[in-house]
């Protein structure tokens, strides 16, 4: 019998010396799956899946506010370019595993907003510095979610590397909230009307997680 494996794309902007596209592609990998550094320019035919990687903030043009003082690095090129390939995804209903950035892009896409700077400094670290440790705290899981249903826990640790969020508030029509940090942050979301969307706030991937 012949298994099919998957082939995965993940999102590639070199953009936060932080970000290491090896450890989403190597993630991928050890889930069996067949990942695909995804440029701007290739062709998404073919692909059975997305993740969208972490990164700089999301334009705040793109759901039709004015920039914070604190929002000082975007990339509309890579919005657009993300905003293309979700939208793919979504239209076909792949799965979608959207994370840090990309859960913040996965809800601006589907019509929210976004609290563009967290005032206090529980959620961030020094993401220009390589290497630099990131913060945690808990997240509570939302009783029969799907993301409860995959972790197996009520209650887990997470990195955190973030200075803006999603808020109840600011959700998008589509989506139901999956995971909450004790400041009442929107840690996880999934799409109510696709058969598998998922953003994270943390960065499941990275070796320290």
């Amino acid at each position: 019998m012949l298994l099919l494996v998957p082939r995965i794309a993940v999102t590639r902007w070199e953009d936060v010396p932080g970000e290491k596209l090896q450890d989403y592609l190597d993630r991928v990998k050890a889930a069996g799956g067949h990942a695909v550094a995804l440029n701007p320019e290739d062709s998404l035919e073919g692909l059975d899946g997305l993740v969208l990687t972490g990164g700089l903030d999301v334009a705040p043009a793109r759901y039709g506010e004015t920039p914070h003082p604190k929002v000082k690095l975007t990339d509309p090129a890579r919005d657009a370019f993300e905003e293309r390939a979700l939208t793919y995804a979504l239209e076909r209903d792949l799965p979608v595993l959207a994370i840090c950035r990309g859960h913040q892009l996965l809800n601006v896409v589907l019509g929210g907003r976004l609290l563009q700077h967290i005032e206090s400094g529980e959620h961030r670290a020094d993401f220009k510095a390589e290497g630099q440790p990131s913060r945690w705290h808990t997240v509570r899981l939302t009783p029969g979610s799907r993301l409860r249903a995959v972790l197996g826990a009520d209650e887990i640790e997470v990195n955190s590397r973030h200075h803006q969020a999603v808020l109840p508030e600011t959700l998008a029509p589509g989506l139901t909230i999956t995971a909450r940090s004790p400041d009442g942050l929107v840690e996880g979301v999934e799409s109510t009307s696709h058969r598998w969307v998922m953003g994270v706030q943390w960065h499941p991937e990275r070796a320290e997680a």
